[in-house]
């Protein structure tokens, strides 16, 4: 908050100096930890180091940058420049075209937020990606009824609504509201927009999943929110427990130990599990430590 204010406080001169500065500090503290995760996995013994450990430190040399995705198919999606920006002049609002259907952006976001932001759901949703929600055997099933937490800009609803009977997106950032209503107004018969957190309590910006389905039941429950993902397991502890067919994919690389909590929890409510193949590298995290490696992803069913 301090921060903020000191910011709004500067010339613009001097705004753009301390940009400046910060993206140069930024570009530093990457190679930096660039380093370090290869001189972590330089010195895993022979016996011990995988394969996909070898690999990715190959990779991570011959690559100046800090790859979320440190694999080949990622240097698909350098520049967002193959990516069309498109203006709705009714709505005064940018998107773009994802499988034929608009896909709107917030108004804050510029086009070149917008090129930068898409190419890398592109990445996030390749089918080598380990962030991919969706497999051939774990998917969305004509007429299911789907949670996406953490919506965002929507990708992951936009690529299911065809098929599903009803969609819950629950995005607590107001800044994407109008966006998310924009892109499903063609479906708004099947798409409810909760803006809300989903947590382990009920205030009055957040909500449970044991609370909001407590007379009804999902079919599919995806989320991606920012580490809170134990918080929504927890306070969905009924929904969960029940014995009725349920698929679950939650995020697991926002925190050091969010993969192995999950998959307990989970486990532990009755779920067959399996993580997303492949690792990320989750700069974000200003406490990535050893092993630096994390998965991405959990996949639940019962």
């Amino acid at each position: 908050m301090i921060k903020r204010r000191l910011k709004s406080m500067l010339p613009p001169a001097l705004l753009s100096v301390w940009r400046k500065y910060r993206s140069r500090k930024e570009r530093q503290r990457l190679r930096q930890l660039r380093a370090d995760v290869i001189n972590y996995l330089a010195h895993i013994p022979p016996p011990e180091i995988t394969a996909e450990q070898q690999a990715i430190m190959q990779y991570l040399k011959s690559h100046p940058s800090f790859p979320a995705f440190p694999y080949p198919f990622a240097d698909n999606y350098k520049a967002g420049g193959r990516i069309t920006v498109y203006r709705d002049r009714e709505k005064k609002m940018r998107y773009v075209l994802q499988d034929g259907k608009r896909l709107y952006f917030r108004n804050d976001w510029d086009e070149y937020n917008i090129k930068a932001g898409y190419v890398g759901l592109l990445a996030e949703q390749d089918t080598a990606s380990p962030h991919r929600y969706e497999t051939a055997g774990f998917h969305v099933c004509e007429g299911d009824t789907v949670v996406d937490a953490g919506v965002a800009e929507g990708n992951f609803a936009l690529s299911v609504i065809e098929k599903v009977k009803k969609i819950y997106l629950f995005e607590a950032d107001t800044a994407w509201i109008a966006a998310l209503e924009a892109t499903f107004a063609p479906w708004r018969e099947k798409v409810v927009i909760v803006n809300k957190y989903v947590s382990d309590k009920d205030t009055d910006n957040s909500i449970t999943l044991d609370t909001f389905f407590a007379s009804r039941r999902p079919d599919f429950i995806k989320a991606d929110i920012e580490g809170a993902e134990p918080l929504l397991v927890a306070g969905a502890t009924r929904l969960l427990s029940a014995p009725a067919p349920l698929k679950v994919v939650l995020c697991t690389y926002h925190a050091q130990n969010d993969a192995a909590t999950l998959r307990q929890m989970l486990s532990q409510r009755g779920f067959r599990t399996e993580f997303s193949e492949g690792y990320m590298l989750f700069a974000y995290d200003r406490y990535l430590a050893p092993p630096y490696l994390r998965r991405a992803l959990i996949r639940a069913a019962k």
